[in-house]
């Protein structure tokens, strides 16, 4: 396994990590007292860094030379991993609206379903994530890195004290929906002729 792919799976090992943290504490517990902002900060250390590696794998893969099948279909599976368990935390702490994760599922359950059509058609092809894809990727990494390090930055153990850091997370999530959205039906469309001779 080359290079690329090993920070592909990295990536997908600290999903439990940055799992395990964002549990220990919630926004709630701003209200009792037993919110703690360490956790939310390292929290978003680990997704910080495993972001970084989506970024490195595709860099490196191309640098290189090293693009392959296994590289196409692991690295959007990692990034989807790695940004839907996030958007479910902030969903826990009411900054994610449903309405928002519903668009974000319903959007990578279509994109995987074509690239599972794809491949399995006659002369099977791996469709490569499109220009959309990538700035909705980036766009929802940096809105989750924004809320976690925000959140633990900005706290000083009232609710007034995160709450334009909130505000601001809320409106980056319809955000996200829309360019989520757009980048969906770009990719379907772009692709619509998998759709037309599937049987």
């Amino acid at each position: 396994m080359n290079l690329p792919n090993k920070l592909t799976l990295t990536r997908i090992i600290l999903v439990p990590v940055f799992m395990i943290f964002v549990s220990l504490t919630g926004l709630d517990g701003i209200v009792d007292g037993t919110f703690n902002a360490a956790f939310y900060l390292l929290a978003g250390i680990v997704f910080a860094a495993a972001s970084f590696t989506d970024f490195l794998d595709g860099h490196l893969a191309r640098k290189w030379h090293m693009v392959t099948d296994f590289g196409k279909f692991a690295d959007p599976l990692a990034d989807k991993l790695l940004t839907t368990v996030a958007f479910i935390y902030m969903l826990r702490d009411g900054v994610c609206s449903p309405v928002v994760l519903c668009i974000i599922l319903a959007r990578e359950f279509a994109v995987s379903g074509l690239r599972m059509v794809a491949a399995g058609a006659k002369d099977g092809k791996v469709i490569a994530a499109n220009m959309w894809g990538k700035v909705k990727t980036v766009l929802q990494m940096l809105s989750i890195i924004f809320y976690f390090f925000g959140t633990a930055l900005s706290y000083r153990g009232t609710v007034e004290s995160v709450s334009i850091v909130v505000v601001i997370s809320i409106a980056l999530c319809w955000l996200v929906a829309a360019v989520t959205a757009i980048s969906g039906i770009k990719y379907l469309w772009d692709n619509r002729s998998f759709i037309n001779t599937a049987k």
